[in-house]
């Protein structure tokens, strides 16, 4: 669905986007991810046709952005970050409006409206002036006006800015209902939202592509740091011994919990899974094993560690 080549955008002195390549296929749901000013929403304005870019090539649904915007513009859904929707107008009205304004003929118009009202849970609000809507219902009209023409291609710049948890969780779960018969890319920096909604996520900084993947293979990346978290009823000591004598283990921590439990945090060499080894050896001891599990990191982990390593091959370059 789209084909981005060593995209690069530049303003006076400043490099917003520089060399970047990735893809999307149909059907996925892929975050952008990274902090401000990392080039997310200038990606996706070029992706629109909103900014050209100054060097590279973009294609959406197979027709080149810059050559061919108006095939490009006809099969995305684009819901900016400032939600540019008129205050004085009432919802339904509005949506009308903007299906008319995409090439619906207006009995085409009139039965979409029904449905995105109907999908992004609008009908109760349809005759209400938009300016008097709360800021969730705002973020629902602008979903509803990138799906009302029916695009093959949704963009959602920072989607669940400014909302709260329940308005952040309906708005996701409409995004994961959509993505049978859309494909879907979100800009954001709410690292959780995407670990929560997206299948595959990339990861700006400064303009630049630093990881991509789905967040499996991003908890790849930093498998080397992943501990085994253990709650055994076994004396400190013997504990100690053990887990000094275990090749597998490179650093370990014990902290006595209650009932004569003790929790070791073991961090691995090279990223092993140390929970069999660890099965194995109570069953051998006869310890009590409460708890065996593999802390997971989170994509903030992920995102910091994999950051910061960046810094660092560029400060050793």
């Amino acid at each position: 669905m789209i084909q981005v080549s060593e995209l690069t955008k530049r303003y006076a002195g400043h490099t917003a986007v520089a060399g970047i390549s990735f893809h999307v296929q149909r059907g996925e749901i892929v975050g952008l991810l990274g902090p401000n000013g990392a080039g997310k929403s200038t990606t996706m304005r070029i992706l629109t046709g909103f900014l050209p870019a100054t060097h590279g090539k973009v294609r959406v649904a197979g027709f080149d952005v810059a050559t061919e915007s108006a095939e490009v513009r006809r099969r995305i859904g684009y819901m900016p970050e400032n939600n540019p929707l008129y205050p004085e107008m009432r919802v339904r009205e509005y949506l009308k409006f903007r299906a008319r304004l995409k090439g619906l003929p207006r009995a085409r118009a009139n039965a979409r409206v029904d449905v995105v009202l109907q999908q992004c849970s609008l009908t109760e609000v349809s005759r209400k002036t938009i300016g008097h809507l709360s800021k969730g219902y705002r973020q629902r009209v602008g979903l509803a006006d990138a799906l009302v023409h029916e695009p093959e291609l949704i963009i959602l710049d920072e989607p669940t800015i400014g909302l709260d948890p329940n308005q952040i969780r309906s708005v996701r779960q409409l995004i994961k209902d959509l993505s049978p018969k859309h494909t879907i890319l979100i800009s954001t920096h709410l690292l959780h939202e995407a670990e929560l909604t997206c299948h595959r996520m990339i990861i700006l900084r400064e303009g630049k592509i630093i990881a991509a993947g789905t967040p499996d293979s991003l908890q790849q990346s930093v498998r080397q740091s992943l501990k085994v978290i253990a709650e055994l009823a076994a004396p400190e000591a013997e504990l100690k011994q053990c887990w000094e004598q275990l090749p597998e283990v490179a650093l370990f921590d014990i902290v006595a919990t209650d009932n004569g439990f003790h929790r070791c945090a073991l961090t691995p060499h090279g990223g092993a899974d140390l929970r069999p080894q660890v099965f194995a050896l109570a069953k051998q001891r006869g310890w009590t094993l409460r708890e065996l599990t593999r802390n997971r990191h989170s994509l903030e982990d992920i995102y910091v560690r994999l950051t910061r390593r960046h810094e660092e091959e560029e400060e050793e370059f």
